[in-house]
């Protein structure tokens, strides 16, 4: 799925079990390179009840549901506050940027603020997030020979090259290509290809350069992680935590 239809979206996800703080989309559509069978990737923060937090039944920590619609699954995924917001200030890249997506399906008070926090949440190691998961989509292209994890292998390092460099998260590989000198002229031609299939394959498409390219990126990364400004640790932990506990108790 290319289109997405945010109002048609945001009625899917009416009737969850819990109060969502935000649902933002994720993925390749995030990403920019969603092709037309693509999925739908819903991340998002849900509350707990009071009660479903201390007492002895505790709630879901994570809520996963999926749906089809059109030939694509949508797939909805959410975690509890406490849960979200440990993985925030853990380097975590991913709910890095499904809290700062620009593809909001639904928001509130609380999204608004924990995004306002969200620069003080990153620190030089979400590098290592980064580079781990480029490492592991190259050897899913390696093994499958398709686009889709070549095309997140790059975007995973030039995305990580540029929070080093500049401290600002972007996860749009067509904007990042041109924001990170590293990024080879060639990605254009990859992200249009992939548009064709999910699941295309890139023989004939990819340059003989690809795996020197992408040790550069790898290399480049290293280095703007060692050289980067940004802090051993999150800044913002004590307004997080404070966040959570109005939210709980308010």
């Amino acid at each position: 799925m290319t289109t997405l239809d945010l109002a048609e979206l945001r009625a899917i996800t009416a009737g969850q079990p819990y109060p969502l703080l935000f649902v933002t989309v994720s993925g390749a559509h995030l990403y920019g390179f969603p092709s037309r069978d693509s999925d739908v990737d819903l991340r998002g923060a849900h509350l707990l009840p009071l009660e479903e937090v201390v007492g002895l039944r505790t709630g879901r920590a994570t809520v996963d549901t999926a749906w089809e619609q059109d030939g694509a699954e949508i797939d909805l995924v959410t975690h509890d506050a406490f849960k979200f917001f440990r993985l925030l200030l853990s380097r975590n890249g991913y709910v890095l940027e499904q809290l700062l997506s620009p593809i909001v399906v639904s928001s509130s008070p609380a999204h608004e603020e924990l995004r306002a926090l969200a620069p003080g949440t990153v620190t030089r190691h979400h590098a290592h997030h980064y580079r781990g998961f480029a490492q592991t989509q190259h050897r899913l292209y390696a093994k499958s020979g398709e686009l889709k994890p070549l095309l997140y292998t790059f975007r995973a390092y030039l995305t990580g090259l540029h929070l080093m460099r500049s401290g600002e998260l972007n996860a749009h590989l067509p904007t990042l290509a041109g924001l990170v000198p590293e990024a080879p002229g060639y990605l254009a031609e990859l992200v249009a290809a992939k548009a064709a299939g999910e699941h295309r394959a890139a023989a004939g498409l990819v340059s003989p350069a690809v795996d020197r390219d992408l040790g550069t990126l790898e290399a480049a990364l290293e280095e703007a992680r060692a050289a980067t400004r940004l802090p051993e640790r999150p800044a913002a932990e004590d307004a997080v935590h404070d966040l959570l506990v109005r939210l709980r108790t308010g």
